[in-house]
């Protein structure tokens, strides 16, 4: 029976990104290294196209080269795939949390994670009755030291990393209110290993400010942070006590319990 047009596997429309997968396919049918003999025979691609390609993805991470002529799956694709499971889960947890707290504050509620030196937006809970227009929408993203939650991320973070952060980036600013400073960067992050919970003083945008708690997986790690974001004159820190209890349910849907140890202090989930 011929096959309809639906049922035809779409193919990429560039030829050396249908090649590549069609490596990597073969790469992930076998636990252990393969040689380039057999993939090219495999794939029916040319020995020397496919070294060509499988040289470039093992530059990239994406494929290692145990020994000369042999290949296997890199670690990138695993690192890659932690991320993407993070936050999926993550999401799923969250989801009923954030309704929730949105629903008693009627003020924006985000979830974001850690990426590089930024965090990226992976959920927001809003209404128009906010008062305050949403700029960042999911998936975009800000510097770790401008934002509530990437202070958290840093404040997990031991000192070197810290000062390796600001060197790398130079702490740019975007307001008057920003942080470029690497001493006051500091005692910020001091005051949210202290607190639990982290500010973001109108140092994103002007007219708005945000506060966060940290989100922790089964392993104790801080895995997302929970903010709110309010106009700057309307943020009221009695949200801190609602917003420390929505970040404790995920991480407890996530398998975080009170046992485990994390770089943040604050109350327990």
């Amino acid at each position: 029976m011929k096959k309809s047009p639906a049922d035809v596997p779409p193919k990429p429309s560039v030829q050396v990104l249908e090649r590549m997968f069609q490596l990597i396919d073969v790469l992930a049918s076998r636990e252990e290294a393969i040689s380039l003999k057999e993939i090219s025979e495999k794939t029916g691609l040319h020995p020397s196209t496919t070294h060509r390609i499988l040289n470039d993805l093992t530059i990239g991470r994406f494929v290692d080269r145990p020994e000369a002529g042999s290949y296997r799956l890199g670690m990138r694709l695993l690192e890659l795939g932690n991320l993407v499971k993070a936050r999926l889960s993550v999401r799923d947890a969250a989801m009923a949390p954030m309704r929730q707290l949105h629903k008693l504050i009627q003020q924006p509620i985000n979830l974001s994670v850690r990426q590089g030196d930024e965090i990226v937006y992976i959920e927001r809970t809003y209404s128009e009755r906010s008062g305050m227009q949403v700029v960042r929408a999911i998936g975009g993203h800000a510097p770790l030291h401008l934002t509530s939650t990437g202070k958290l991320f840093l404040a997990a973070d031991d000192p070197q990393r810290v000062r390796a952060y600001a060197t790398r980036t130079g702490l740019p600013g975007h307001t008057r209110n920003s942080i470029t400073q690497l001493p006051l960067l500091e005692r910020e992050l001091g005051r949210a290993r202290q607190q639990g919970i982290a500010h973001d003083n109108e140092e994103l945008e002007l007219g708005v400010r945000c506060m966060a708690a940290g989100v922790f997986d089964d392993q104790g790690q801080l895995v997302a942070g929970l903010s709110i974001s309010s106009p700057a004159d309307r943020l009221d820190e009695g949200w801190q006590t609602k917003l420390q209890a929505a970040a404790q349910d995920i991480s407890r849907a996530l398998g975080y319990t009170s046992g485990l140890r994390t770089a943040l202090n604050g109350p327990a989930p």
